[in-house]
């Protein structure tokens, strides 16, 4: 049989997907314990979603919320952090904690026999860490010893620069990691404070899946978790995420003799919950979200300036950043901005998307699609979504046929909706000497220089 090779094979169509169903219930505490039977292995992932995250750091003390997850396992109640870690093992336990900007997350997965000392364990870290003065002391030595590392990762420094210039003083405006000055003058009372108020069982939600059954984790969590309330606290979001005011078009953190430009395009764009969020998904496929992205072939396999440029939509619970990010070759610095600029120009109308795209990009988002559930570990992070962002039960059965709805129309005009040249911030990290001449063709304006110590 003769093959094609100069053309994509067609896509076959999408096979139907059924999410499983979620069982719900609250504890007096007010923590909410959701479960999901997942048996084809005999394990357990737990997840406790805390709705707090890197937003809630106080003014000056940025990094104080990815410090207090980091405390938590450093010992509880009579057990050291050896002593938590041992045990942990001793049910061959895997443990992890993730912080973003909207929620903390503490997870483990453990043998489904073991589910109720696991449980127990999950319980005692979150809800009764010993946070001593001297786990805090070490912890935010290491803390500041990575800060000082990432000086010299120009992708660190991009990703901490760039959300200060979109977001200023507003609470998106630090990565979880915070700062050298914020940590240096942090205390461990600080980290006491912020556990008794943000990590409470009224802002949480305690998702369990695999063997099990609910009346049986209820049970469970009711016991592992009583004595736990916190301290009351204000519940508001991070509030309207409006753009850094007074910022420069163009900015430039200089590295003498890098050999490559580390670069991050944007502005601040949309949140989760709006009504065209399948569509901005589906479009974004099409300017960078895939391989087949109009800016990856553009700056990779036209021009040859990267090995990969891609585009993504950061979704939170306010509106997040929308950024492009590439890392090219000096010399090409400034035509790589200029063809991404022009790309995201584009695409809102100029050269609208077309149905052959938009089926590229709708193909590469569904099939397969099925993929991203088939571990109890997989499906819990799924549970955790629906949680964080009040999403409805059925939102992952629903994602495919509403993605194959969105029309190449559509598609363009929420592109254009939520982005907009005119708004772009640019970021160059990079060698400023052989790239400077270069810089005025792009009429950004003047170049705002920045220091990497800077955020």
């Amino acid at each position: 049989m003769t093959v094609d090779r100069s053309r994509l094979p067609d896509a076959g169509p999408a096979r139907p997907f059924r999410f499983p169903t979620i069982v719900k219930s609250t504890l007096a505490n007010g923590l909410r314990v959701w479960s999901v039977r997942h048996a084809d292995v005999p394990v357990i992932a737990l997840m406790l979603l805390v709705r707090r995250g890197a937003a809630g750091d106080p003014p000056g003390k940025e990094g104080l919320a990815a410090m207090t997850a980091d405390m938590l396992d450093e010992g509880s109640g009579d057990r050291s952090a050896i002593d938590v870690h041992e045990a942990l093992a001793g049910i061959g336990a895997q443990f992890d904690t993730d912080i973003g900007s909207d929620a903390t997350l503490v997870s483990l997965t453990t043998l489904s026999r073991a589910a109720d000392r696991g449980l127990m364990l999950l319980a005692d870290i979150v809800a009764r860490p010993s946070l001593t003065e001297t786990d805090f002391a070490r912890v935010r030595q290491l803390r500041l010893h990575r800060l000082t590392q990432l000086r010299d990762n120009p992708g660190a420094v991009a990703e901490r620069t760039f959300i200060k210039l979109l977001y200023g003083l507003h609470p998106y405006g630090h990565t979880p990691m915070g700062n050298e000055h914020a940590l240096a003058a942090m205390s461990v009372d600080d980290v006491r404070a912020f556990h008794a108020t943000a990590i409470r069982p009224s802002v949480s939600t305690l998702v369990a899946v695999g063997a099990c059954e609910h009346a049986d984790i209820e049970h469970l969590a009711r016991d592992a978790f009583l004595g736990w309330h916190g301290e009351s606290a204000d519940d508001a979001d991070a509030g309207d995420a409006a753009p850094s005011a007074g910022i420069a078009r163009l900015n430039v953190v200089p590295r003498s003799g890098a050999p490559q430009s580390e670069l991050r395009i944007g502005h601040v764009a949309a949140p989760r919950h709006i009504p065209e969020y399948h569509a901005l998904v589906a479009g974004n496929m099409v300017l960078g979200g895939q391989f087949l992205s109009r800016i990856n072939l553009n700056l990779r396999e036209d021009k040859g300036f990267t090995y990969g440029a891609r585009t993504a939509f950061d979704f939170r619970r306010m509106p997040g950043p929308f950024a492009l990010q590439v890392s090219v070759q000096t010399k090409a610095t400034a035509r790589a901005i200029e063809e991404s600029i022009g790309e995201i120009a584009a695409i809102r109308g100029p050269r609208p998307i077309t149905n052959e795209e938009l089926a590229l990009g709708v193909a590469a988002l569904t099939r397969g699609y099925a993929r991203n559930f088939e571990t109890a570990e997989q499906v819990a992070r799924a549970v955790m979504q629906l949680a964080l962002y009040d999403l409805p039960d059925d939102y992952f059965a629903d994602f495919v046929p509403r993605v194959e709805r969105v029309t190449a129309e559509e598609a363009t005009r929420v592109m254009a909706l939520y982005t907009n040249p005119d708004r772009l911030t640019t970021l160059i990290v990079g060698d400023l000497d052989a790239i400077g001449h270069d810089l005025g063709s792009l009429n950004l304006g003047g170049a705002g220089i920045l220091s990497a110590d800077t955020f």
